[in-house]
């Protein structure tokens, strides 16, 4: 194979992009962002729990049928040849190893981004918040502080607490439009 053939082959193989991070950092505004250089479907966790359960109770049951419509979803997405970007808190590490173990059998491509936001900032975030689909208040946020596993896997991480323009530059240094382009030697 030719480093042509091996450049085009990496061009057209999906690729799955897991945006995680604590509820309030931006994460969607991040995501979404992500989902437009890389032309690929977003998948939020929460639209898929209101989807799942319209008036959901936030149960270990509930966020384990969540994640497992999520990864199904994905699967289906790249089996269709499309890129794809998730969009959740993914706090716990089996979650995201769930994520990598799905993109390798899928001979996908993979990338985790995690998002961090200065609390103040977050505070006022959750607290401006209207017609979203997130039900996280200030007191989800601190609970899943505490208990997010931390990351030992490769993983870029963006800092959204100086407004669009910054966390914009930071994900365009990341993810380039054209994703062949960023791969030419």
């Amino acid at each position: 194979m030719s480093e042509t053939d091996v450049l085009d082959s990496r061009a057209t193989t999906p690729t799955m992009v897991v945006v995680c991070g604590l509820p309030g950092v931006g994460k969607t505004t991040v995501a979404e962002d992500v989902a437009e250089r890389v032309d690929g479907r977003l998948l939020r966790t929460d639209v898929v729990r209101k989807d799942l359960f319209p008036d959901p109770e936030y149960t270990d049951e509930e966020s384990q049928r969540v994640y497992a419509e999520l990864f199904e979803r994905t699967r289906e997405t790249i089996r269709n040849g499309k890129n794809v970007v998730l969009d959740g808190t993914f706090r716990e590490a089996e979650n995201r190893e769930r994520a990598v173990d799905l993109s390798e059998s899928l001979d996908a491509g993979f990338r985790l981004v995690k998002v961090e936001c200065a609390e103040s900032v977050v505070r006022e975030r959750i607290r401006r918040r209207e017609n979203d689909a997130s039900d996280a208040d200030f007191d989800v946020y601190t609970m899943y502080r505490d208990g997010f596993d931390p990351i030992s896997a490769d993983h870029v991480v963006v800092d959204n607490s100086d407004g669009i323009e910054e966390t914009t530059q930071q994900v365009a240094e990341q993810f380039s439009r054209s994703p062949s382009s960023s791969e030419r030697p």
